[in-house]
């Protein structure tokens, strides 16, 4: 009875983990190219109480042991990142990746982050920055007085002026693939950052294989579906409860045997 509580604490302590992780899933269903996530378990040891290689009473060999578990563990809060519905804004400065790639922009201590998000804006001196005033690499800078951004498929980021009808080609935009992407880790402000799980990034343009292209005037939505997570929800939801009453239960046992004596 004392190692049921333990197992349904542990299991009440995994749903609420669960709720939470669907909660920022639900909270995020705005937030452009967010990727949703979920929680992975594992359970934990077994006591065996009984082998299966003791004799029965005729002489032959168990088939199946007697064991107890111990509960469950989260493991890992894994991030899926298939692709969001791709939305027109008609913002000649949003643009949608349409593949496997990641904008890259430069912190203020140097090092580097990982965006899907690519709301693209012009800081005061010009350059290309994301929401939070971090500078995209490579460093594109927009000209005064332009009438007009364009930005191909393959990333390549052009300018028109007034009166004149050609266009002037100001940068590049680079992506950046991971072979395991689901190991970056999220560091808030839409960007992730690299480990040892993800791998080391590899760098390309936009419409080389398994980079995926640009669009300029859309953004990628999340992933999340929303119906799916109320499911989730339920399900947790449904299981914290019962987890409670195995609690409940089981003190209610342990109140039972205190009071044989009595």
């Amino acid at each position: 009875m004392i190692k049921a509580l333990r197992t349904a604490a542990l299991g009440m302590a995994g749903q609420q983990l669960n709720v939470d992780t669907i909660a920022n899933n639900l909270a995020n269903v705005n937030t452009t190219g967010y990727k949703k996530t979920a929680v992975e378990f594992q359970d934990l040891l077994y006591e065996t109480i009984q082998s299966g290689s003791s004799e029965g009473q005729q002489g032959y060999e168990k088939p199946a042991e007697i064991q107890v578990g111990m509960g469950n563990k989260p493991v890992a809060t894994y991030r899926a990142f298939s692709q969001g519905a791709i939305q027109e804004t008609g913002n000649s400065l949003d643009i949608a990746i349409s593949g496997r790639g990641f904008l890259q922009v430069q912190r203020p201590d140097g090092t580097f982050a990982y965006t899907r998000d690519g709301e693209l804006r012009v800081n005061a001196n010009g350059e290309l920055v994301n929401s939070s005033g971090l500078k995209y690499y490579p460093e594109i800078s927009i000209p005064e007085g332009v009438s007009a951004i364009n930005i191909s498929e393959d990333g390549v980021v052009s300018v028109a002026y007034p009166g004149m009808a050609n266009t002037e080609e100001v940068g590049q935009i680079e992506l950046v693939t991971f072979m395991n992407p689901a190991g970056l880790r999220a560091i808030g402000g839409n960007l992730f950052e690299a480990t040892e799980a993800s791998g080391e990034p590899v760098f390309g343009l936009p419409g080389e294989e398994n980079f995926g292209s640009i669009y300029q005037g859309y953004l990628e939505k999340s992933n999340v579906d929303v119906v799916q997570e109320m499911i989730n929800l339920i399900v947790s939801q449904r299981a914290y409860e019962i987890n409670s009453k195995a609690v409940k239960t089981s003190d209610e046992l342990l109140a039972i045997a205190n009071n044989i004596k009595r």
